[in-house]
């Protein structure tokens, strides 16, 4: 199996819309609204583009033998980096695989103090998450939707 990051530009629109769209991934996702169409994704991929030129580091695109399988990586929260991770279902076994890589970007290329994930109340598996280091640190509403969020420390630094 082959598994490669790519930028949001680099695949077909087509491909992240219908991720977006999945009704199980929406489930997990409050902040999406509405139908996510051509002129939502133009204007994600931009804002995600404009981390990486702002900040170095942002979301990349995943693909496992050559097949999008979702996005995530890193992006500015209030004040924190968020890590962030949305598969497509078939393959929501892999994420563990990605985080990795994501945690070894954050922590050992660039440095971070630490990276915080956000949950929405919903969402009440976190046993694998407090697994993996993260501590419940505080709550956050954005768009009026709350939010948990969690911090992993790195220790490294």
């Amino acid at each position: 199996m082959s598994i490669a990051f790519k930028r949001l530009t680099d695949i077909k629109q087509s491909d992240l819309i219908a991720l977006m769209n999945h009704p199980m991934v929406r489930q997990h996702m409050p902040l999406l609204k509405g139908n996510f169409n051509e002129a939502a994704c133009d204007a994600f991929i931009a804002n995600k583009e404009l981390v990486w030129a702002q900040h170095g580091y942002g979301i990349w695109a995943f693909m496992v033998d050559g097949v999008f399988a979702g996005w995530g990586g890193l992006q500015p929260e209030n004040g924190d980096v968020d890590l962030a991770l949305v598969l497509h279902p078939t393959f929501w076994g892999m994420g563990n695989l990605f985080y990795k890589e994501i945690i070894r970007n954050a922590f050992n290329d660039i440095s971070l103090p630490s990276v915080t994930v956000l949950f929405p109340p919903t969402r009440t598996r976190i046993h694998g998450l407090l697994k993996l280091g993260f501590e419940t640190d505080g709550e956050l509403t954005i768009a009026n939707e709350r939010f948990i969020r969690y911090r992993l420390q790195n220790y490294r630094t």
